[in-house]
């Protein structure tokens, strides 16, 4: 972490400056369990200064520009995404624990919605409304303010760009709390920002635990939008402190999502795509397709063809290039644990697991990838968001029983359906309650453009696609009278 180009991770950017604080929280690299680096401790103090500067950012420079220069300055930092994306990769791959292709793929993907939203920044149209003929009435999409990004530790350039690039296409001023455990990429894209030439205080990024700075982004009545992925008991007190101030929030709250296989599916395609679902990021992906619910008459089959590529998947560390990474940390690696544990003890056969690299370092937090099958529809690990490399197997014996298990738990965020038969896709797209659903594929490569949230427990709001713009915008309906 010597390399110069990797920018001052020990401070926050307020303002357009790099601030230092008292206290620091060390970086800890999942694959060696080792410090690495330190990144600031802020807190309530240090949000409330980024958000008065993100006021008067918006009641300066910031909001005197008009959208196509906005987006013009968004275009630039994609340019300056791709032109690091080395770097952040680097960066990324050691702060997290994917390996390096992956994260360089995020970057990719960062620069990306930069580009997207930049282009349709001058693009957010009102409407004229018919009224009385001596009427002529308009609406206008405005921005909020300063708007509040919490993001999680698991994919944070990916979060990053989902949550901030709309915020700052429509005009808003943000204040980005990225999680603890994974901030550096967010302070080098923080830095990018500056070499971009964005007005000081339009782009502020503050390091902390998230019962200091998290809590009080959340709570501070200078926000007008608060914007969280994370677990849904601390989404639920997100939405509590937002709702104290009246403001909106967009909460993703990850899922349980399943993956229903029927015997007329393209078989091999889809083992293949569920056993990469579940690995990519050693399973820690709120949209993993962690249960796949499979007809009765080609389970053994199906499980068989699964349990042959788990046995192929190899976890290491992230600069050994293999299928899997750590998981992010100790604790992590212990939840995991826990649920493997319950699985042992309640009697589910585990059917397969990927293998530990020899030369692996030893504090590592690893995880092999597991298949576990026959697993009780209402089983916890059935029920519940295991964010590691686990996939249970159910059985169902048609149609109308996968709907049902489908849809019988708390979540509803991502489904995917493998048929040759599409109107049963199309039934069961509209009868899963998620919000979205993938027949013959999962994931469309990450679809930038497709809007994505949850219903039930997984959230609600919507990022991605053009559709995340209008979360971070206010309507105002302008109506004129003249003569007629």
């Amino acid at each position: 972490m010597n390399d110069s180009a990797i920018q001052p991770m020990h401070r926050l950017f307020i303002g357009g400056a790099w601030l230092a604080t008292s206290q620091t929280l060390p970086v800890i690299d999942p694959s060696s369990g080792a410090t690495v680096a330190a990144i600031a401790r802020g807190g309530a103090a240090e949000i409330d200064a980024a958000v008065r500067a993100g006021l008067a950012a918006r009641a300066g420079a910031w909001g005197a520009l008009d959208a196509t220069d906005r987006g013009r300055l968004m275009m630039r930092l994609a340019e300056l995404i791709r032109r690091d994306t080395d770097i952040l990769a680097r960066i990324e791959s050691e702060d997290v624990g994917k390996p390096v292709g992956q994260a360089r793929a995020d970057a990719i993907v960062l620069a990306r919605y930069f580009e997207y939203y930049g282009g349709a920044a001058d693009k957010v149209h009102g409407e004229t409304i018919p009224f009385q003929k001596n009427y002529t009435v308009l609406t206008v999409y405005e921005p909020i303010g300063v708007t509040g990004h919490i993001i999680p530790w698991n994919y944070p350039m990916q979060m990053m760009g989902r949550s901030v690039a709309p915020a700052l296409a429509m005009g808003n001023a943000v204040v980005l709390k990225p999680a603890e455990d994974t901030s550096l990429s967010a302070l080098h894209l923080a830095w990018l920002a500056e070499e971009a030439g964005f007005p000081p205080g339009s782009f502020n990024v503050v390091t902390g635990l998230g019962e200091e700075a998290g809590a009080a982004l959340a709570a501070h009545p200078g926000i007008g939008h608060v914007s969280f992925t994370g677990s849904p008991e601390v989404g639920a007190l997100v939405q509590a402190a937002a709702g104290r101030n009246s403001i909106p929030v967009t909460l993703e709250l990850g899922g349980k999502s399943p993956q229903i296989v029927f015997a007329d599916a393209p078989i091999d395609e889809a083992a293949a795509t569920i056993t990469r679902g579940i690995s990519q990021n050693s399973g820690q992906t709120c949209s993993a397709g962690s249960r796949v619910l499979i007809e009765e008459r080609i389970y053994d089959s199906f499980v068989a063809n699964l349990a042959a590529r788990f046995r192929t998947l190899r976890v290491g560390a992230a600069d050994q290039e293999l299928d899997c990474g750590p998981v992010v940390n100790a604790a992590q690696k212990q939840r995991i644990g826990r649920y493997l544990d319950l699985a042992r003890r309640d009697g589910l056969p585990i059917l397969a697991e990927g293998s530990l690299a020899g030369n692996a370092p030893p504090g590592g937090f690893y995880v092999k990838p597991t298949l576990i099958g026959d697993v009780p529809a209402d089983h916890p690990l059935a029920q519940e968001e295991i964010f590691g490399p686990v996939l249970v197997a159910i059985r169902v014996k048609d149609e109308a029983e996968a709907l049902r298990v489908a849809n019988a738990t708390p979540y509803g965020l991502v489904a995917g359906v493998w048929t040759a038969d599409i109107a049963r896709g199309l039934r069961l797209a509209h009868g899963i309650s998620v919000g979205q659903v993938f027949v013959n594929n999962y994931g469309a490569a990450g679809g930038v453009e497709l809007p994505f949230g949850g219903t039930k427990r997984s959230g609600h709001g919507r990022e991605k696609g053009f559709e995340a713009l209008y979360g971070f915008a206010t309507l105002k309906t302008i109506a004129i009278k003249h003569a007629s």
